[in-house]
């Protein structure tokens, strides 16, 4: 099965010596990440999920393919933006990862460019609805995630 799933699934080549992992709020201005990388609970997930497919017609804006927890949040996303699909995917089911996550947390990793689109439809998308208010209201009120507006 391993030599199987390798003919479809080349080795991960890295695009330099290094990757660098940084908060985004550390960015500087001329810094363009190839992807932005959430851990986070059930709520806030929902609503970055309903955020990666709020202007797409197809329904897979999001995937959730098999993979170690680095594969899900540095090489499908990587293979992602290089097939110019740029979807999100969600992760970090890994069995062998998740211990080192808290419990309730994935991974939601957006490719940059997706990244920007997504934040440029927040103000019209379903992020100022009553429903997403009472979503947020409750993670606001035991702090699980980044908030979404």
């Amino acid at each position: 099965m391993v030599t199987e799933y390798l003919k479809k699934h080349p080795p991960f080549e890295a695009p330099g010596k290094y990757l660098v992992f940084k908060r985004l709020d550390r960015l500087a201005r001329e810094e363009q990440p190839f992807a932005v990388i959430f851990f986070t609970k059930p709520d806030v997930l929902a609503g970055l999920f309903a955020l990666a497919n709020y202007d797409l017609v197809e329904a897979e804006g999001v995937i959730t393919p098999m993979g170690s927890g680095c594969a899900s949040i540095i090489n499908y996303p990587y293979l992602e933006v290089a097939s110019g699909k740029a979807r999100c995917v969600l992760g970090m089911f890994d069995v062998s990862a998740r211990p080192c996550v808290p419990e309730n947390e994935l991974t939601f990793t957006v490719p940059f460019e997706r990244f920007k689109q997504m934040v440029l439809n927040m103000d019209e998308s379903f992020l100022i609805t009553p429903s997403w208010s009472t979503v947020k209201n409750r993670f606001l009120s035991h702090p699980t995630g980044l908030p979404l507006s």
